[in-house]
């Protein structure tokens, strides 16, 4: 629901509320800007003397106001011509025009009405709401991201637009409220929504009649500090009966004009100063500083505008076009998608329709918007989940177990669950096994039993799709055709070989950096933005299912490389190690933003074995910064499968690698990498006593021996692996 408010506002009303920021930002530099040019008057000047100065210098003196900023300004007639100047305080003489910078006026229209007068008003008064909505609902989104309030500056994962969205979000939203919030309130006043509030100063003498009183001699200008003074008008000329009215930042006063007797007081009323307060924080008159912060707050909003609309694109292509879907509160069947890279929704495509083929009405949404009052017509519900990392929920999936496991009671439609992994991996449809475990035991009756899709397998999918027809009594043909990503040509340049000595030919291959299109620069989308531990996909020639290697290399290493090992019988690396420099292929990218160093300086434990090195040697290449590095490769034998071997002494050398602990398996004395970190496991222990980080990479039985290993270790200091997994600090890639 926050999502959806966050999301539809800043989309609709993105124009308008980007030209409200931009014009606003520009007008908080006008107040500074006058300030800085403006004569200030000197510490002790009395509006007696300031008023004296200025009337023998223009004797038809009408008005006298002074701005918050200080600048001074006469308004007069000479000879039936009116004049204004600004006025330097020190002589009562105009020193500057007075008519207003025509810049500030058309960006003033601009800001205010877009030059359509009322209208204009109220719709720049809409693209204020709906910044107020957007900035109260995306902080609530940042709070729910970050883990609540506490964490609102905790370091943050995920694509660069989407980091960027926040990061700018947990600045400036505070200035965008404010903004917002006095927007609307000076629309009200300015509609007379609002009650007036001024006083009127009461008489309490009598006028007397007189005229010609000294301006320097009244006691109340004599009283008054220059400072204080907002505007003194004059008495018409020749009208005895009319008074001096003085207006400060205390209150409004009328004065005789023959006695200098002040004749009446009416002090500021609290409405007033609430009004004076916003129209400052709002314009910045009066507090020029401020203005400026506001302004540059402002600044963010067609920033946070762009990288929202790259962040929602982005979602939509992860999402097929869903034709003919169907309205969640009138469907017989809801599909419920969990999807991380989106091959999920593919499936949900053809599952939606061929039901709808078969004369079902029917839905498909994201788990994650899981909302069981809305399916008032449903007859069945179907989650298609697929799993993240190592059990956990996939994007689309995120907050599923936490709103069913909180819910009092479950929907009274049946519920089938079916499951999309890969069984090489230990975490095998972790994540649908365990919603169907909780919707069992919310007592959430049962359509079909749980089933699951391994590699995302078509032949899988259609043996599903027929059980599920023969359970609604329909002939139900599922025949899936996967559509993969966008894809780009790698062409290789060189290519390093390891391991035929130990029966085991790996192969680090280096590709060219393919070319990108302006769009995807600007989107990051392809290869135009990666980084070591990201993932490429080769789809290999006879299948249609793509297979994952993760990347030894970050876009500005410029090149694209992968270590890869040749199993037997195995298809795409097979291919992969047979290709030549100068031969291609045809991959695409795939995120992977949970396996990257976290930022800061906190000291990294990089563990992997054999091609698991791949993504560990790309973090360290890429520590520039001279991040504490502790980096534990095993191998078979350093002369046939030290992979990046040659590399390692020179990085220790620029101090991007800061220890290097190796473990040989095909020596008299077998040593694993779990030994080697036994072998050092003070330094272990106390590194992750002062916050590092611990990285792992390779496979599934390396990667448990490993875990077991780092038990062990911290049993002393009352830390697990588990602990150091919820607070995000160890990560696996194992396969």
């Amino acid at each position: 629901m926050i999502r959806a408010l966050h999301r539809w506002p800043g989309l609709l009303a993105l124009a308008l509320v980007t030209i409200l920021a931009l014009s606003g930002a520009a007008l908080s530099v006008f107040p500074a800007a006058e300030r800085i040019a403006t004569p200030q008057a000197e510490a002790g000047l009395t509006v007696a003397i300031l008023a004296d100065r200025i009337q023998t210098a223009y004797p038809g003196v009408e008005q006298i106001r002074r701005s918050p900023s200080g600048r001074i300004t006469a308004y007069w007639f000479d000879q039936g011509e009116p004049g204004a100047a600004v006025i330097d305080p020190a002589t009562g003489k105009g020193v500057a025009s007075a008519d207003p910078n025509q810049v500030e006026r058309w960006l003033t229209n601009l800001h205010r009405s877009l030059f359509l007068g009322d209208g204009g008003r109220i719709a720049m008064a809409t693209g204020a709401a709906a910044m107020l909505v957007l900035s109260l609902s995306g902080a609530a989104l940042v709070a729910r991201r970050a883990g609540g309030g506490r964490n609102w500056f905790a370091p943050l994962r995920g694509p660069l637009a989407g980091r960027l969205h926040v990061e700018i979000a947990r600045i400036a939203v505070i200035g965008l409220v404010l903004s917002s919030t006095t927007a609307l309130w000076m629309t009200a006043s300015t509609f007379d929504l609002l009650p007036d509030g001024g006083a009127v100063p009461a008489m309490s003498a009598e006028v007397s009649g007189e005229m010609g009183f000294a301006l320097d001699q009244m006691p109340a200008l004599r009283q008054t500090p220059v400072a204080e003074l907002r505007a003194l008008s004059f008495p018409y000329p020749g009208d005895a009966t009319d008074v001096l009215t003085l207006k400060t930042d205390r209150g409004t006063g009328d004065l005789d004009q023959g006695t200098g007797a002040l004749l009446g007081w009416a002090d500021l009323s609290g409405w007033e100063r609430i009004s004076e307060t916003i129209y400052m924080l709002h314009t910045g008159q009066g507090a020029a500083t401020l203005g400026l912060v506001l302004g540059l707050m402002a600044l963010g909003v067609p920033a946070m505008g762009a990288t929202g609309v790259l962040v929602w694109l982005a979602g939509r292509r992860g999402r097929p076009r869903i034709r003919g879907n169907g309205p969640a509160g009138r469907a017989e069947t809801i599909l419920l998608v969990g999807s991380e890279g989106g091959s999920t929704w593919g499936f949900a495509a053809t599952l939606h329709a061929a039901l709808t083929e078969a004369g079902q009405s029917v839905h498909v949404g994201a788990m994650s918007g899981f909302a069981p009052e809305r399916y008032t017509q449903a007859e069945r519900i179907i989650l298609l989940a697929a799993t993240y990392g190592d059990g956990a929920a996939p994007a689309s999936a995120k907050g599923f177990l936490d709103r069913l496991n909180a819910a009092d009671l479950v929907p009274d439609i049946p519920l089938a669950v079916l499951g999309f992994g890969d069984k090489s991996f230990p975490a095998y449809c972790a994540f649908a096994k365990a919603a169907a475990a909780a919707a069992e035991a919310k007592g959430w009756p049962e359509l079909m039993p749980l089933d699951t899709v391994d590699r995302q397998s078509p032949q899988h999918f259609a043996r599903w799709g027929r059980a599920l027809g023969q359970a609604l009594g329909i002939d139900l043909d599922l025949s899936h055709q996967p559509v993969l990503p966008k894809t780009g040509t790698l062409t290789l340049v060189s290519r390093r070989d390891y391991g035929a000595e130990v029966q085991a030919p790996t192969a680090i291959l280096r590709f060219g950096l393919p070319r990108v299109s302006f769009w995807q620069r600007l989107t990051g989308a392809g290869f135009a933005r990666f980084d070591a531990g990201d993932l490429i996909g080769v789809v290999p020639e006879g299948s249609t299912v793509p297979r994952l290697y993760s990347l030894a290399s970050a876009r500005q290493d410029g090149f694209v490389e992968i270590v890869v090992r040749k199993h037997p019988g195995g298809l795409c690396s097979g291919q992969l190690t047979a290709l030549e420099p100068g031969d291609r292929v045809t991959a695409f990218l795939r995120r992977n933003p949970g396996f990257r160093p976290c930022r800061g300086q906190a000291p990294l434990i990089l563990i992997g074995a054999g091609t698991g090195i791949g993504p560990l040697a790309g973090f360290v290449r890429g520590n520039t910064r001279h991040r504490p590095v502790h980096l534990f490769f095993g191998m078979r034998h350093p002369d046939s499968d030290f992979f990046y071997g040659d590399e390692m002494p020179a990085w220790q050398e620029e101090y991007r690698l800061t220890r290097l602990v190796t473990a040989v398996s095909r020596r008299e004395r077998p040593q694993y990498v779990q030994d080697a970190l036994r072998s050092e496991a003070a330094q272990v222990a106390q590194l992750v006593r002062d916050g590092a980080r611990v990285m792992v990479c390779g496979g599934r039985d390396m990667a448990a021996g490993v875990a077991d290993a780092l038990a062990d270790i911290l049993a002393p200091t009352g830390l697990t692996p588990a602990v150091l997994k919820a607070e995000g600090r160890y990560v696996e890639d194992v396969y």
